[in-house]
């Protein structure tokens, strides 16, 4: 065991103190101060040898450093790198090992403490982490409780163009509503899918989806235009947590389907391959039998939600014990004649804010809780982000 952490040189004074007045066995007296025989003499040997310095550490760092870059090599990469100060290691050594075969020159990682040491990289600022809600719920108890929607992945048409297929299920009863052959994985034509599906066939309660683009965005509580409208209408945005597509399973095997009777070969262009995704939704939802499904077909068991979309888009309504703030064309609302940033997908919302401390508001858009505001710093933090201080 080492010497006490407080304060081991009053403790080595008072070793040699204990050892000078010779009441104990040299044993006995290495095991009260908990130190070995060595360590021992050790200190005794240094005490006697040495002047009022014996009792101060050492240093531990290596007499000789025996592969030490040599100065004139290090001097060599540093006139280098100033001469072109946005070049990294590898073209460094590069151009000095051109120039000058006779130096013997290190490693790239070398080069790079070379470059820290002397104030030439600085590091760059971490971005703070986006939070996330966590795992979605995996309960699903009739039709329209959950939806699904991906885009699986894009493929090669034959007139060389890219396919992204739209799907939407609905979880409950695996329907396909929706098996669209899309250009990219854009908001304006997702939203018209969106739109007509919701006319057809009504709103679900809960929509799950990935963290891509357009159905989340690296903002506070993930919201996305198109998930901002989502629950505008009373529908729940779900992701699933980064990197576990199996947390949105039913919708990832439906695509394996899909890829085996849908795109192999692929369309000669968007036209056909849509015709191809318009055969395999309708045997899919109507003549395959499913094991799931007691061997029915999804359309067996579907049924449209009885909750139709509205033709006039609701306001967000709050309790009263809400203070309500509007979100304004800077991204940000007004509080304590202070601005605070919410977020760019919220502009033209309302916000609800629930008191919970002193200097404390929860901050809600509709059912959904995005964070909290800490009048101290006048700022709202992710309740999943990296401070983690949302109950």
């Amino acid at each position: 065991m080492p010497w006490k952490d407080t304060n081991a040189m009053q403790e080595r004074i008072q070793f040699i103190s204990d050892w000078l007045k010779r009441i104990d066995t040299f044993s006995d007296l290495c095991a009260r101060y908990d130190i070995s025989r060595k360590s021992g003499y050790k200190w005794i040997d240094r005490y006697q040898k040495e002047g009022p310095d014996w009792v101060l550490d050492r240093s531990r760092a290596a007499r000789v450093i025996a592969n030490k870059t040599p100065l004139e090599v290090e001097q060599a990469l540093m006139e280098m790198r100033a001469l072109h100060p946005t070049w990294g290691a590898r073209k460094l050594l590069h151009k000095v090992g051109l120039q000058q075969p006779a130096l013997v020159l290190p490693h790239e990682s070398t080069v790079c403490d070379m470059l820290k040491r002397n104030g030439l990289i600085t590091a760059k600022p971490r971005r703070r982490a986006i939070g996330h809600p966590g795992r979605p719920s995996s309960v699903v108890s009739c039709p329209n409780d959950s939806w699904s929607v991906d885009f699986k992945g894009q493929f090669r048409l034959g007139d060389g163009s890219y396919c992204y297929p739209l799907t939407v299920t609905d979880n409950y009863s695996r329907y396909l509503l929706a098996c669209k052959a899309m250009s990219g994985t854009l908001l304006e034509p997702t939203w018209q899918v969106f739109t007509r599906l919701f006319k057809e066939y009504g709103l679900p309660r809960r929509i799950k989806s990935d963290n891509g683009s357009p159905f989340a965005a690296a903002t506070l509580g993930r919201l996305s235009r198109l998930s901002v409208w989502w629950l505008r209408l009373g529908v729940l945005p779900e992701l699933s947590e980064p990197g576990k597509p199996q947390q949105n399973g039913r919708h990832e095997r439906m695509h394996r389907t899909l890829k085996a009777e849908a795109t192999k070969p692929p369309g000669a262009n968007p036209r056909a391959q849509q015709r191809k995704l318009n055969h395999f939704r309708n045997e899919y939802n109507d003549e395959r039998p499913h094991e799931s499904l007691e061997m029915d077909t999804p359309g067996q068991w579907y049924q449209p939600s009885p909750r139709p979309m509205p033709s006039k888009l609701p306001e967000m309504v709050y309790p009263d014990r809400f203070q309500v703030r509007y979100v304004s064309a800077n991204g940000g609302i007004r509080w304590h004649k202070q601005w605070v940033n919410v977020s760019s997908a919220l502009v033209g919302q309302h916000l609800g804010m629930e008191a919970v401390d002193d200097g404390l508001w929860d901050v809600y858009f509709g059912v959904k809780k995005l964070g909290r505001l800490h009048e101290r710093h006048m700022r709202i933090e992710d309740c999943m982000g990296r401070y983690r201080r949302c109950a």
